[in-house]
């Protein structure tokens, strides 16, 4: 994962250089590129924070951007710039998962803010997104039986019912529950079960 920033995609070169003067007087790291293409030769997965795309330019537009790294399942939140014109373009971008459009001429408070926010929105989804692939982590470290017993606890089953189902003692029943909490870090069971369920796929 490499540094948040704001990655502004536009081929007018003052545009590009006052907003990155904007960002920059707030403390936001900043990228700029001259067209779609370049920022496709600069991106990798890595890349987080919050894209902002002008809808048009020579070559590839800001929509057809959009939908390309939406084909490589990238996360980053895209915010468009766009003209008069070009808002049922942005409407429809936003209807295919863009954060967010401002229309030209834009005010720089409004700008700022909804970049704030955008990043914001990336910072907890990549949280979450590390939180889910540890629980998964720590799930595919349970044997076959603990996988079992979890799943049977999770479903509200006593140790008795687990013991009769699975056909062993309410003993084993307990040393596998307590290596099923050990190893995915629960202190309750009522933990374990939102840890599961919230984490699911």
């Amino acid at each position: 994962m490499t540094e948040p920033r704001v990655h502004i995609v536009d081929d007018d070169e003052a545009m590009r250089d006052s907003l990155k003067w904007l960002l920059e007087s707030r403390g936001l790291e900043v990228e700029l590129y001259a067209s779609a293409e370049e920022f496709l030769r600069a991106f990798n997965d890595g890349f987080c924070g919050c894209l902002v795309l002008d809808v048009r330019m020579p070559g590839m537009s800001g929509p057809d951007l959009h939908e390309l790294l939406q084909a490589r399942a990238s996360t980053l939140p895209v915010v468009f710039i766009t003209g008069h014109g070009d808002v049922p373009m942005a409407v429809s971008a936003l209807k295919k998962g863009a954060a967010d459009f401002i229309e030209k001429p834009f005010n720089d408070q409004d700008m700022v803010g909804l970049i704030e926010s955008c990043m914001k929105q990336d910072r907890t989804a990549a949280a979450k997104r590390a939180e889910s692939a540890s629980v998964a982590q720590r799930r595919d470290s349970l044997t076959q039986r603990e996988q079992e017993v979890l799943a049977l606890v999770v479903a509200g089953k006593l140790n008795k019912q687990i013991a009769d189902e699975l056909g062993i003692s309410i003993k084993t029943v307990e040393v596998h529950r307590s290596r099923v909490m050990q190893k995915m870090g629960a202190n309750s069971v009522a933990e374990l079960v939102q840890l599961t369920l919230k984490n699911q796929g």
